[in-house]
């Protein structure tokens, strides 16, 4: 296996090199020790990556390297699809310029946008925005992009996806011809071909392999389920499992709203995020998840692009996603910083063609896993109360409770009581009836992923697309057939 670089060999300031020590960087992913040296140089790049690849410093210490602190104007800006993306862009390029004491400023719909031009007038540096809240700034004449030297384009297949893809064209055609334009995408169809060509001097490629995409570290499952049983196998796996922190996936905002309710009737600390939350609120439910005060996170894929949350040992699938891409960035949100995971994805029995074209787009098999039982939930259940016990036996001071229990000894014998404190502590298996609206399964015709040429139609079906475009431009507006279309669904 080729050693990675460490960032000390890749050319970069002492300055900077300060901010990447302090951020605990040492060795450089694949994608950084490739892309870092190009930009470096000054060229355009191209980098094929998902999330999770390490991707925001392989642009953002170039983009930091060449912006002149003596000059007050916006040099630099990143387009990301999400304001959750933007938001975490934007934190860690904060992190990584903090030395050179560079100016970060997000802006994204959903936020003030009165905040927003006043915290332009304070003349950031970097601007990392959503398309929409970008060109609204563009046409309010408050974003002045003559001076900008370096453009990135994060996500790029994912803000086609949404429609940005006129919004992304009007960005670039605004920017002075004389600059640097790095493009990040996973995958590369026509359209996102075409604006490299179009607006792109001589791209570099960098291209990340699928078997470093799909992340080794993590244990991959597949569950046959029929869809009016999956709740009850996803509970009954929730039970068995014990995860620490798990994010289960929904393909629609209605599928999360009520998964995230039915979890809750049966006891789980669960809560949901997708695009029609108010920026508050799931700014909120992240922070919750990221404290451990709520054990379950229900999402859909928009919603979840570009989270960074350590800590995530389970990923469930509870609606296979219509496409292999979003499955490793699905499953990529686990097995982080060389710790394992677990990924489980339930199919139903019309959706095990869509199981083979993921397998085969990831060039890895899932194993087979066998939908557990009630009795087999009950007993992962009492297998954690009696490891909670022993671990209080082994490290507590239980001397003030033993003279209880000696007199409840006399009176009763030890297994009856034992039994009776396991079945105190055991949360069993929860009957709770609950409904959730049946989602059609996935019908994919097997080139639709193979050779895709648009994608424009590709995730129609998928929670929180819609109304992430909405949000994000923050405004109304003129919208094209493509984006009407996008609103229709869900």
């Amino acid at each position: 296996m080729k050693k990675l670089a460490t960032f000390t060999e890749l050319g970069i300031s002492e300055t900077l090199m300060k901010s990447i020590s302090n951020m605990g960087f040492e060795e450089a992913t694949p994608i950084q020790s490739q892309t870092i040296p190009l930009a470096l140089e000054g060229n355009d790049v191209i980098g094929q990556a998902q999330t999770g690849t390490g991707k925001t410093a392989a642009f953002g210490i170039p983009l930091i390297e060449k912006v002149d602190m003596n000059v007050d104007t916006i040099q630099g800006i990143v387009v990301a699809p999400t304001r959750e993306l933007a938001i975490q862009v934007s934190e860690e390029l904060y992190k990584i310029g903090q030395s050179n004491r560079v100016r970060i400023l997000p802006i994204y719909g959903g936020q003030d946008i009165g905040r927003q031009i006043r915290s332009l007038k304070k003349r950031p540096h970097i601007i990392v925005g959503t398309p929409g809240r970008i060109i609204d700034h563009i046409n309010r004449k408050t974003l002045r992009l003559q001076n900008v030297h370096t453009v990135v384009l994060d996500e790029a297949d994912e803000m086609l996806n949404m429609g940005f893809i006129e919004d992304i064209e009007a960005i670039l055609a605004g920017i002075p011809d004389e600059r640097q334009t790095l493009l990040f995408s996973a995958t590369m169809p026509g359209p996102i071909q075409r604006i490299a060509e179009r607006f792109m001097k001589n791209p570099q490629i960098v291209r990340v392999k699928s078997k470093e995409m799909t992340v080794p570290n993590i244990q991959q499952y597949y569950l046959e389920v029929q869809e009016k049983k999956k709740f009850d196998v996803l509970t009954r796996l929730l039970d068995i499992q014990s995860p620490e922190l798990a994010i289960i996936f929904g393909r629609t905002k209605r599928r999360v709203d009520e998964l995230s309710e039915a979890l809750t009737l049966r006891g789980y600390a669960a809560e949901g995020i997708h695009g029609d939350l108010s920026q508050a609120k799931r700014l909120s439910v992240l922070r919750k998840f990221k404290e451990g005060s709520i054990e379950v996170l229900v999402a859909t894929d928009v919603a979840a692009r570009g989270l960074d949350i350590s800590g995530v040992t389970h990923v469930y699938n509870f609606d296979i996603p219509q496409d292999p891409e979003s499955y490793v960035h699905r499953i990529g949100r686990t097995g982080r910083a060389g710790k394992t995971g677990m990924a489980m994805t339930f199919v139903t029995p019309r959706e095990m063609g869509q199981l083979k074209i993921v397998e085969r787009t990831t060039k890895r098999k899932m194993d087979r896993m066998t939908p557990p039982t009630i009795d087999e939930a009950l007993e992962g259940q009492q297998k954690m109360t009696v490891e909670k016990i022993l671990s209080t036996v082994e490290s507590e001071n239980i001397s003030y409770y033993k003279r209880a229990a000696e007199e409840l000894l006399e009176e009763h014998d030890s297994v009856s009581i034992v039994a009776a404190a396991i079945k105190l502590m055991t949360k069993e298996p929860d009957q709770t009836p609950v409904r959730l609206t049946e989602e059609a399964p996935v019908r994919v015709k097997r080139d639709k992923f193979e050779n895709r040429g648009g994608g424009g139609n590709r995730n129609r079906n998928k929670g929180g697309h819609q109304n992430s475009h909405r949000n994000n431009s923050g405004r109304s507006r003129q919208s094209t057939g493509k984006r009407r279309n996008y609103r229709k669904n869900d």
